[in-house]
């Protein structure tokens, strides 16, 4: 038997949307940010910066001063969002924060990053919800195109370089490099 003729134990169907998952306002309210998000902050147009930040406070994000936001940005939900003073966010970046994202002071997100608070439990067939919050500690660096799993924190003055994938803790004042794939384990047994 070849391992495309083998039954999975994966459930989609069993998924409860539900579970796991405060959203945290109104389906209208969340209706009203995504029509702002994707003709604001997640077009190229470079929309003025106090402009962007006057919004995201309107939509409940805590936001310092000196920010800067490059366009297409994409937040998943500002309401669960706070940023320090002078925090860079490049084009591209992603923050699907569906638990609070705390980003501290000097802190520099680059292009095409993904701070990602989402996540589902593999180890059950039904695959619900296991998402988890983020704290970028003050003066870290994201260097492009990395990923930040939920529950995780990036220490102060770290920088986590290019490409890189973190999914534990990252210590304070380290340069960290997480890019290589490796077998862990078996997912079912």
């Amino acid at each position: 038997m070849n391992e495309y003729n083998v039954a999975s134990k994966v459930r989609l169907q069993d998924f409860d949307a539900s579970i796991g998952l405060d959203r945290g306002v109104s389906k209208w309210k969340e209706i009203c940010w995504y029509l702002i998000k994707i003709t604001i902050f997640m077009s190229a147009i470079p929309y003025p910066m106090k402009f962007k930040i006057f919004i995201l406070k309107q939509f409940g994000a805590k936001v310092g001063k000196g920010v800067i936001i490059k366009p297409r940005v994409n937040i998943h939900f500002p309401w669960k969002l706070i940023i320090g003073d002078d925090v860079w966010i490049g084009e591209e970046a992603f923050i699907l924060n569906f638990e609070k994202v705390i980003i501290e002071n000097n802190v520099c997100i680059s292009q095409r990053s993904f701070i990602c608070g989402g996540n589902h439990d593999y180890r059950d067939p039904s695959m619900p919800y296991r998402n988890g919050p983020i704290l970028l500690k003050q003066g870290c660096w994201i260097g492009a195109c990395s990923f930040i799993g939920p529950n995780t924190t990036v220490g102060v003055d770290s920088v986590i370089t290019v490409g890189s994938v973190v999914t534990t803790n990252i210590e304070s004042n380290v340069i960290c490099r997480v890019m290589p794939a490796e077998f862990k384990k078996q997912r079912w047994k």
